[in-house]
């Protein structure tokens, strides 16, 4: 069956898209999106219009979960710092023996869900370790259900959350079968959380934040990793942030690079939504791929 061609961002009026992107990071509920959004294209326009920017998981999908050139499973961590144990989900080569460098994945405001698994096998494809940990496992996991994740994403404790990344990735630095060099990538909330690990992990060689809040100013001499930070352009909420932390990396001479292509929306990496923009979402992940395989893969 021909599938109807996928939506972008252009077909959508920006004031809903701006709607959108606080109902996404819990700046209003459910009702108060259609509210909105009834007020510029209808009641009944509201609805389709929250269906067709919601997550299409499956036709987004790019490496099956049971691909087999992969090995997945579900492995736990101590966070004694934190909420005392985590999970998440590690995927690697399934036809080397090789040690192989070690990329932390940190997913959205919603736990570990679908998209975030297929970008985690996307990464170990290119040949590296990949573990994705799961925020929202000291609350049962993700609920399968992004609307009641968002909801219970809200009640985590930061403090605790931050204590388990923070272990995840001292866990996957030193897991058997790794080479030792960790870099990681976080998108939106998971973007935020890898500009903050990068100011506590001196090991850390590389940090791929896509369009996520800077971490505290007074923390950033602390980084040690190269970090490529992706931003969208019409993402007014984060990109506000990016003056003074970028003046914060130059005063501490860390390396870094921006790419901030033109006409993008935040999220535009996530390809489960019409926020998705191909174009710039490849010449990211390119330069991320070019990245870590300069900072992970070689021994210098």
């Amino acid at each position: 069956m021909h599938k109807p061609p996928r939506q972008t961002a252009r077909d959508f009026d920006p004031d809903v898209l701006e709607l959108f992107d606080r109902y996404v990071h819990g700046g209003i509920d459910r009702r108060g999106f259609l509210s909105g959004a009834g007020r510029i294209v209808g009641a009944a326009g509201a609805v389709g219009v929250l269906a067709a920017l919601s997550p299409q998981f499956a036709r987004a999908q790019q490496v099956a979960p049971d691909d087999q050139r992969l090995l997945a499973t579900y492995r736990e961590f101590d966070a004694p710092l934190g909420s005392g144990r985590g999970r998440g989900y590690l995927v690697r080569p399934s036809d080397t023996t090789a040690a192989l460098p070690l990329v932390l994945v940190v997913h959205e405001n919603r736990g570990l869900n679908p998209h975030i698994e297929d970008v985690a096998r996307r990464i170990a494809l290119e040949g590296y370790i990949a573990f994705a940990p799961d925020a929202l496992f000291p609350k049962g996991g993700y609920p399968g259900d992004e609307d009641a994740a968002r909801a219970l994403f809200a009640t985590l404790d930061q403090d605790d959350a931050r204590q388990d990344f923070l272990a995840a990735a001292r866990w996957l630095h030193g897991l058997e079968g790794g080479n030792g060099r960790t870099g990681v990538v976080g998108f939106c909330y998971g973007g935020g959380m890898a500009n903050w690990l990068a100011t506590q992990l001196p090991d850390l060689r590389a940090a791929v934040p896509f369009y996520g809040p800077a971490p505290p100013l007074e923390n950033v001499p602390g980084i040690k990793a190269e970090l490529l930070v992706v931003l969208a352009s019409n993402d007014a909420r984060v990109n506000a942030l990016w003056p003074a932390y970028e003046a914060a990396l130059q005063a501490a001479g860390t390396t870094y690079a921006l790419f901030q292509p033109a006409d993008t929306e935040h999220g535009f990496n996530n390809d489960t939504t019409p926020r998705y923009d191909e174009a710039a979402a490849a010449d990211a992940w390119s330069r991320m791929l070019a990245l870590f395989a300069r900072t992970l893969k070689s021994p210098a």
